[in-house]
């Protein structure tokens, strides 16, 4: 891969960092503190619970779900090694005062979290660089720390004008907040890193990924410097982004939006701020806390957090083979490009769907296999999901119908133009590639002898074409190969066509 390009929009002479905090929900059924459930889309207050509430003299609970849910995310993002998994962390209480805060404090880890460190490697489409490029770049990580949810404020739909109501379903819902290092210097880079570790968290388990429903929220912090200083700019935290696109133009504005002010002689100033999607803009929500401001100390009502290495061990045992691991070995094991080994083990969905097709080609040749059922994933799987806004795992056709399709490729019965307009047919519901072949008579004829017959009659039939190709007009060669394939419904085998053709026009 390339080295990095120069960051695309952002004006010249000035830098942008970048750092994300990225609030991941922890797939446990039970909330982090109490027995209450996490299902999404139950009426308010139905999953709330008198811990929830905070109701005087009840008292918090871990859930180890939540726990071994993050030694595994510390072991994913380590390579598997243990060496940042802490084996003692402290709970505090994170004090400020909001209606959907039922305690006046949010239970979380502060100077002792149980995550420190690990790196996430991501794959950059670098368009300044030219199309079709990319590199590659190791985001650091400062740490990440579980701790709760709090509840949703509602401001529509209640029978009022102007009246707000809380619910409180949210409250206790286990979180592992994963915060980045400032390694990052363009929207490209976030929106590579966010969907990087949105692969990480969704392939081990540990979070269902649904951004639409609050699962992973990213909060954006942005500062601009000028190009060659070393002092970082003042930053802004862009709050609870939850689509890639929305992260991409959150951070784009706010680029814009703190050049600008610079360069018109103003500051920046150190706040919280919303992206809204409808106006396509950052607005002010409230000034920037520090960490001293929310008065952490540890929380008398939890014993420290002690993780032992016989733990540790069982939950590696347990763990998949990572993406990183698994994209080496595709290099290495069927020579995949780097691009298709990174894109087909971007998610676990892909990974299985790529060894599920492949075991379903029974190819003699891996290697050939490995990189023709790689392309077509790439290609026209890739762009059919695009178009119809589809993750694979809504894919309208199976990994086993693929493999037969390109299986029908191999052996002869379908050319490489058939073979995408057999695939057309498949992803419209008509059935796999042998339902489509016999049901619209797509199979190729590869019988020389019937190719000859008809490569006989267009020449026949086609003097003129015949003597500019003898003159030296290539062209019509091309000319003749068209009246062929016409002739043959556009099902003879094209390679057999250009050869019989050439032979006969050259004898």
């Amino acid at each position: 891969m390339s080295a990095a390009p120069s960051p695309s929009g952002t004006p010249a002479g000035w830098e942008v960092v970048i750092g994300l905090e990225t609030h991941t929900q922890l797939s446990t059924a039970s909330k982090i503190f109490s027995g209450s459930p996490t299902k999404y889309g139950a009426p308010p207050n139905t999953q709330a619970s008198v811990v929830d509430l905070a109701l005087p003299g009840t008292l918090p609970v871990l859930n180890r779900g939540a726990v071994e849910r993050a030694i595994r995310f510390g072991l994913a993002v380590n390579g598997g090694s243990d060496r940042h998994v802490s084996r003692r962390s402290i709970f505090a209480r994170k004090n400020y005062f909001y209606p959907d805060l039922p305690k006046g404090y949010q239970i979380s880890q502060f100077e002792l979290p149980v995550i420190t460190g690990g790196d996430v490697v991501i794959s950059v489409d670098g368009p300044a660089s030219g199309p079709g490029q990319a590199y590659e770049k190791t985001i650091r990580l400062t740490r990440a720390h579980l701790e709760e949810d709090a509840g949703k404020s509602l401001h529509e739909g209640l029978d009022s004008a102007g009246v707000s109501g809380i619910d409180l379903n949210r409250a206790g819902t286990p979180l592992l907040e994963i915060v980045s290092e400032p390694d990052m210097r363009s929207p490209e880079e976030a929106v590579a890193y966010a969907k990087a570790l949105h692969g990480i968290v969704t392939w081990i388990g540990i979070c269902d990924g649904n951004m639409q429903e609050g699962s992973f929220r990213c909060d954006a912090n942005v500062s601009v410097r000028r190009k060659g200083d070393e002092k970082l700019g003042t930053r802004c935290e862009v709050k609870n982004v939850n689509s890639f696109r929305f992260l991409d133009r959150a951070i784009r504005y706010e680029i814009r939006r703190q050049i600008e002010l610079i360069e018109d002689g103003g500051k920046v100033v150190q706040e919280t701020r919303l992206y809204d999607a409808d106006r396509d803009e950052t607005r002010s929500m409230r000034s920037k806390e520090d960490a001293m401001d929310y008065r952490y100390f540890p929380d008398p009502d939890l014993l420290p957090l002690e993780i032992s290495q016989e733990w540790i061990d069982e939950i590696r045992a347990a763990m998949p083979e990572l993406p990183q691991q698994m994209r080496e070995r595709f290099v290495a094991e069927f020579g995949l490009s780097a691009y298709d080994a990174g894109w087909v083990t971007s998610t676990r969905a892909r990974a299985a769907y790529f060894v599920a097709a492949l075991a379903a080609l029974e190819a003699g040749d891996k290697l050939a296999a490995a990189k023709q059922v790689a392309n077509w994933m790439t290609s026209d799987l890739a762009a059919a999901l695009n178009r119809d806004d589809l993750d694979i795992s809504q894919c309208h056709i199976a990994p086993a119908a693929l493999g037969k399709l390109l299986k029908r490729l191999a052996d002869g019965t379908l050319s490489g133009k058939m073979a995408k307009e057999v695939f057309g047919h498949m992803w419209a519901g008509e059935g796999d590639a042998d339902d489509v072949i016999g049901r619209r008579g797509m199979k190729q004829v590869s019988d020389a002898g019937a190719i000859e017959k008809m490569v006989d009659d267009v020449i026949a039939a086609n003097p003129k074409s015949v003597e500019e190709f003898r003159a030296g007009k290539e062209k019509a060669l091309n000319a003749l190969f068209g009246q062929v394939m016409k002739a043959s419904n556009k099902t003879a085998n094209p390679t057999q066509v250009t050869e019989i053709l050439k032979r006969k026009l050259q004898s």
